[in-house]
């Protein structure tokens, strides 16, 4: 026998994904030029010159062995201890190295820190929605249960008073993801602090903590306004980092889950984070990628193209009548369906080679996203297909 529910995970692609592949597919039959796909974030600008420089440095310069070679399975210490450097150097953070653990990426970082704090079936974790689709089935690989907040599509911050309805005794962590995909949104100082009270009131209420999961693989990725630091708000966050997208390596898989100073229970805490990384195979994360952040963890790419792409699509579309949020930041923005179904919309889209990945699957049915982490001239070419879309849907 095998398991049903790995074999329904396995079977069926997440619908990003679906577009990525079927965008592969047009491609081979009317030209890579003539189709427009927004599917994937998969960043568009290249790794910092520091990055290649200090790789080529290490490979040329260092034994295979101590390049290639097992590290700790938390993570190298002067690696964590460089990640630590760089969060106090951007934020005043207080953050210990002895409680970083390094990651194949965000993923990792989420099931581990899922992993670390579930201990029953009754438990649930609750996801501000719109939220990265995956989170459910994170969650759920936990055993425990995944809720959602209501969406506020006036300005994709949270609904306070769904997600008070949501947290009750059994909740163990709520997630955020600022600047969040899919919608670009960044949450406000007021909401942060908003949404720490609530949660102090809740913890207060059960008589257990509850803790704050900050997913920031987006964090450098801003435009007017840098992204708050959490536990600033709310001493009991746990953060999840990846590299991907600050140093355009998606492929690379290397992240960190970081616990501050001031987060409740901390030892036992960090020690089901080893426990978690252990359980789940997440140990000694990719050796290469440990060593170059342990020279330079504060480096970011060019992020100068993506504001470009954002300024240059979303005035072109909403000129065409579209409707949609300005992104404050990362790489996305989320429109609403002119036809009112996300599903449909995204449908006729692909008659025209426009690949769009539905809102439904963030939980926020009725928009989809549209990732502009990529070259300007796709832009550029898909803009009379944006026109042709939107008189054909009136």
């Amino acid at each position: 026998m095998i398991s049903e529910r790995m074999f329904d995970l396995g079977s069926r692609r997440s619908a990003i994904r679906e577009l990525f592949e079927y965008g592969k597919q047009a491609a081979l039959t009317v030209g890579e030029e003539n189709v427009f796909d927004f599917s994937l974030g998969n960043p568009s600008t290249p790794p910092p010159e520091e990055f290649t420089e200090t790789a080529m440095e290490i490979l040329r310069n260092e034994p295979p062995c101590a390049v290639h070679g097992y590290t700790s399975a938390q993570g190298d210490f002067a690696t964590r201890k460089s990640v630590a450097s760089d969060l106090a150097s951007r934020y005043g953070a207080k953050i210990s190295p002895e409680k970083i653990y390094m990651t194949c990426g965000a993923a990792a970082s989420l099931c581990i820190a899922f992993h670390a704090l579930v201990s029953s079936k009754d438990d649930n974790i609750v996801a501000v929605a719109p939220y990265f689709p995956e989170y459910r089935v994170f969650v759920e690989g936990t055993g425990a249960h995944f809720r959602a907040t209501k969406p506020d599509t006036v300005s994709f911050g949270i609904d306070f008073a769904s997600l008070s309805e949501q947290i009750d005794e059994h909740t163990r962590a709520v997630i955020v993801n600022f600047p969040n995909n899919p919608s670009g949104a960044l949450l406000s100082s007021e909401a942060l602090a908003s949404l720490a009270a609530l949660l102090r009131e809740k913890a207060a209420t059960f008589g257990a903590p509850i803790y704050l999961i900050s997913d920031e693989p987006y964090r450098e990725i801003t435009y007017e306004t840098p992204a708050p630091y959490l536990p600033d708000f709310y001493p009991d966050t746990i953060i999840c980092y990846s590299y991907s997208k600050s140093l355009s390596l998606p492929g690379e898989r290397i992240g960190y889950v970081a616990l501050p100073d001031g987060v409740s229970d901390i030892d036992r805490l960090y020690a089901a984070t080893c426990g978690a990384g252990r359980s789940l195979g997440y140990v000694c994360a990719p050796a290469l990628m440990q060593k170059i952040l342990a020279k330079n963890a504060s480096m970011t790419s060019d992020f100068s193209s993506y504001r470009e792409n954002r300024d240059l699509l979303y005035s072109a579309l909403t000129a065409l009548g579209y409707s949609c949020v300005l992104p404050q930041g990362a790489f996305y923005l989320f429109v609403k369906a002119p036809n009112g179904d996300a599903v449909a919309f995204s449908e006729k889209a692909k008659e025209l080679n426009i690949l769009l990945v539905p809102g439904d699957g963030f939980g926020c049915p009725g928009y989809v996203r549209i990732a502009y982490c990529v070259d300007r001239g796709r832009i550029e070419r898909s803009l009379p297909a944006f026109a042709k879309l939107i008189r054909i849907l009136r």
